[in-house]
């Protein structure tokens, strides 16, 4: 070895450019914190469980009627003489109505139509509105009758301002009692009751337009007769 070559100084290792092998290691990703609901959340969060009591209730007390009317589903219709049967069913209003106590200080008529706000119910409720008056000084009141809801019935009111109070029976029970009980359907008829609740006259099926002229005539002829 020469001279020069030990007064070299010794030179590091030439690093390859190239990193074979070597594996990639990779940060995991942060789980994503849940966010807070917002105020707006929560309160509509309470308004839905709100909601849902509301609907819960409303359906238990609709059972609950139904129940109670259970035993006149299976009833025979009534007839002439026959007394009007008491039955729990709501009004335009929801509000509960007792069809056995309606006719205990007056005579009542109730007509009966396939679904409220319809042109031949229309015409219907309309001619029994347009001589309500009548009715009323003759000492009798004036009930129109459809499975229709509660909510239905009161829109139909208020758009032809109908002055006598819907009844709604959306199991048909009151139509099955009155014989105008067609399957899912109502038949369109009419009946007079006297004070007490006795049945003096029906008609079904009738005409629309006929239906509030033949009962009020019947009311004028039965109280001519007595």
């Amino acid at each position: 070895m020469t001279s020069d070559e030990l007064d070299a100084e010794p030179q590091a290792p030439r690093r390859s450019s190239r990193i074979s092998g070597q594996a990639t290691v990779e940060t995991p990703a942060l789980a994503k914190q849940p966010r807070k609901p917002s105020k707006a959340g929560k309160k509509r969060a309470v308004e839905e469980v709100d909601k849902d009591e509301r609907s819960k209730k409303a359906r238990a007390n609709e059972d609950k009627t139904v129940e109670e009317n259970d035993d006149v589903a299976d009833v025979a219709p009534i007839d002439i003489g026959d007394i009007l049967p008491s039955i729990t069913l709501k009004n335009e209003k929801g509000e509960d109505i007792d069809t056995g106590s309606i006719a205990a200080e007056k005579g009542v008529v109730l007509f009966l139509v396939p679904k409220a706000d319809t042109p031949g119910c229309t015409t219907q409720a309309c001619g029994f509105r347009d001589i309500w008056q009548e009715f009323a000084s003759l000492d009798y009141d004036v009930y129109g009758v459809s499975a229709d809801s509660s909510a239905a019935q009161s829109k139909w009111q208020t758009k032809k301002q109908l002055p006598f109070p819907l009844i709604s029976d959306p199991k048909r029970l009151l139509i099955g009692v009155l014989g105008a009980g067609n399957g899912n359907k109502t038949k369109r008829s009419h009946f007079v009751f006297e004070k007490g609740g006795k049945l003096l006259d029906k008609r079904m099926p009738v005409k629309p337009a006929d239906s509030p002229r033949f009962a009020l005539e019947f009311i004028k002829g039965f109280g001519a007769s007595e």
